[in-house]
């Protein structure tokens, strides 16, 4: 039997599995997809000034809530200390996420004394 006749009963015997496969609907085949993003290779230049300002805004945002998370932070030592404490702690860490790093630890500081005081030395006055 030479190499040619072999092969095609090979082929016939595989199309003939195919045609079985395709009937019981049992398929051996192993598919996925990729799914990510497509990548650019050539960045133009007027991207980096329109990041630059996303930048510039988000470290202003983080000194916005930086100066609120510290009033929060300062007011919860006089009024309210547990509420306003946490609130001035939790809004100190989004303002260290935003680059206000001076500002979101004073109010985290303080925002914990008042919470620690709120909680264990008032209770007993």
């Amino acid at each position: 039997m030479n190499d040619e006749t072999r092969y095609d009963k090979l082929e016939d015997s595989f199309h003939k599995e195919r045609m079985e496969d395709k009937e019981n609907h049992d398929y051996h085949e192993e598919t996925a997809a990729e799914v990510a993003a497509p990548v650019s290779f050539n960045r133009d230049r007027g991207n980096d000034v329109s990041e630059d300002k996303d930048h510039e805004h988000a470290h202003v945002s983080g000194k916005v809530i930086g100066w609120s998370a510290l009033a929060l932070s300062v007011l919860s030592l006089f009024f309210l200390p547990i509420v306003l404490g946490a609130a001035g702690t939790i809004l100190g860490f989004v303002a260290r996420r935003r680059g206000a790093r001076g500002l979101g630890a004073w109010s985290i500081g303080i925002g914990v004394v008042s919470l620690i005081l709120g909680i264990f030395v008032q209770p007993f006055f």
